[in-house]
């Protein structure tokens, strides 16, 4: 039988089950709000432009990546590639890549001003354009082909290598036999490749800002900080939320129901490296080329230009940096606070309120950062103006917006407690505060420190809340590459970028050790 939850446990859970799905509810009360005029402007013919241009963007990043991926996955998994276990480190690298600095690599190499366009017009040679839609493109194919890449070599390490044997003793060649066999199978990998891939791009500011390309998230953006139409601006997010959620639908219908099983119970045995021969030399060119975009020229230009601010006194990261700390400390402990008591009820006190009050709290997560941040904007103005422009608004941001990391961590960290060793507590007299200090609280201490940390190195590279709810002249690492980058100060930007780029490497590196710590069945 269910116990009954405490009182006091289960008000705090209402309450912060309430605190992440209220930037939602209030967003569709402003949108509700709205006049005919203003769903007038809604439906002309800028958005039905916005929408396509987001579209296309998504679906071209989306084919791109695939492209790029596919073969990279199946070279370091089938094939007797030289150095397999290295490339693929190598090319997971661009994960710890925000898109805004992936846009400012682009910008300061190739840009008006940029180190690679100076060479370029030196030598006569013509520059790429990295405005607009080619600049996005690029920004975002660097920084998302490693979803991809790494849904597509998982697809394929778990496939059994009988069915290609079969197809291939039948008379299939190698190109039919996979396209007839493997690609099939590769269905579920590509679904959810895309899936992470297309909500990725829908959901960028930071690429599509910095190029200047009419996405949704750019114009939502532009529409808020102009001051032209606020009330468009809350429709034009709830209209980059109806396109995720036809995104997410139409991903189940392509999923469809159908199974892939292996043939042989237990793993599958590993398949034997398939011969490069005359083509080795071209696949570790083409390896080389996408580690060159994605490794080598990010952190070159970072590098040369973080030198000449250091020469020319343009770097300076104490202010920042402080901020960035600051922000994210206090994010990632209100996050972890904010987390218990909902852990708590789905794991100790599980019934259908306690795990709807859990799928709640990720309602933050899957709305796009820049229409989560715009409706906490109207919330802070219209019901919370003694807030507004506070630090408290910020952290409140982080919290909706990182609530999931943080009760994922907890939760999990709670389900391998033993509940027999705080009733033991209790029965030896321990009030429940005491066994929670005593007991629980000890023995929970790793991943609370997991959950806060994870929800730190996220918080730290946040652009959209922090530059739409920072308090005015306050200053994080990314809001000073976003800044500097968009006001053409490449040197003053490379500093606090590679900073950002090895706390994401951090984040990335703490996923993966989380990983492989996690229990195997």
């Amino acid at each position: 039988m269910t116990r009954r939850a405490p009182r006091w446990l289960l008000i705090s859970g209402v309450l912060v089950a309430a605190l992440a799905v209220l930037p939602a509810v209030y967003l569709g009360v402003r949108a509700a709000e709205a006049d005919a005029s203003a769903w007038g402007l809604l439906f002309r013919e800028r958005t039905w432009g916005l929408l396509w241009r987001t579209l296309g963007l998504a679906a071209a990043v989306t084919v791109l990546a695939a492209a790029v991926s596919l073969p990279l996955a199946w070279l370091t998994t089938r094939s007797d590639l030289p150095g397999r276990r290295l490339w693929t480190v190598l090319l997971c690298v661009p994960l710890a890549v925000p898109t805004f600095v992936s846009g400012y690599v682009l910008l300061a190499a190739f840009g008006i001003g940029g180190v690679l366009e100076e060479v370029l017009t030196r030598w006569g040679l013509p520059v790429p354009p990295v405005y607009g839609f080619p600049g996005a493109l690029v920004a975002l194919t660097v920084s998302t082909y490693p979803y991809f890449f790494l849904a597509l070599r998982a697809g394929l390490l778990a496939q059994d290598p009988a069915w290609l044997e079969g197809a291939r003793s039948l008379g299939l060649g190698p190109t039919r036999a996979f396209w007839k066999v493997t690609a099939p199978l590769l269905r579920p990998a590509f679904v959810s490749g895309a899936l992470l891939v297309g909500l990725y791009v829908l959901s960028d500011f930071g690429a599509v800002a910095l190029v200047q390309y009419d996405a949704f998230s750019r114009a939502i953006y532009v529409q808020y900080e102009g001051a032209y139409d606020r009330t468009y601006a809350a429709l034009l997010g709830l209209a980059l939320v109806a396109v995720t959620v036809v995104v997410l639908v139409l991903e189940v219908r392509l999923r469809g129901r159908a199974g892939y099983h292996r043939s042989s119970k237990g793993a599958a045995r590993a398949s034997a490296p398939v011969s490069l021969g005359r083509w080795r030399v071209p696949a570790l060119l083409f390896c080389g080329a996408v580690v060159l975009a994605g490794v080598v020229l990010p952190v070159g230009v970072l590098l040369y230009w973080g030198a000449r601010g250091l020469a020319q006194d343009e770097a300076s990261l104490m202010r920042p940096a402080l901020g960035s700390l600051l922000a994210s400390v206090l994010g990632a402990v209100a996050s972890v606070l904010c987390a218990l008591p909902l852990a708590f009820l789905a794991v100790r006190y599980p019934s259908r309120l306690t795990l709807a009050m859990e799928r709640v709290s990720y309602v933050g997560y899957a709305l796009p950062p820049i229409v989560l941040a715009l409706s906490l904007v109207f919330l802070g103005v219209q019901a919370l103006p003694f807030l507004y422009g506070t630090l408290v608004m910020l952290v409140l941001a982080y919290v909706v917006r990182f609530l999931p990391q943080a009760v994922g961590t907890v939760r999990s960290a709670l389900l391998q407690l033993n509940p027999h060793l705080a009733e033991a507590a209790a029965s030896l007299g321990e009030s429940p505060a005491g066994v929670f200090r005593r007991v629980t609280a000890p023995l929970l201490r790793p991943g609370l420190l997991a959950g806060a940390a994870l929800v730190f190195l996220t918080a730290m590279k946040e652009l959209p809340a922090t530059l739409l709810l920072a308090p005015i002249g306050y200053e994080t690492l990314a809001t000073r590459v976003w800044g500097a980058t968009a006001e053409g100060r490449f040197a003053e930007a490379a500093l606090p970028a590679l900073v950002l780029m090895a706390v994401s490497a951090l984040g990335v590196g703490l996923l993966v050790s989380q990983e492989g710590d996690a229990p195997r069945g």
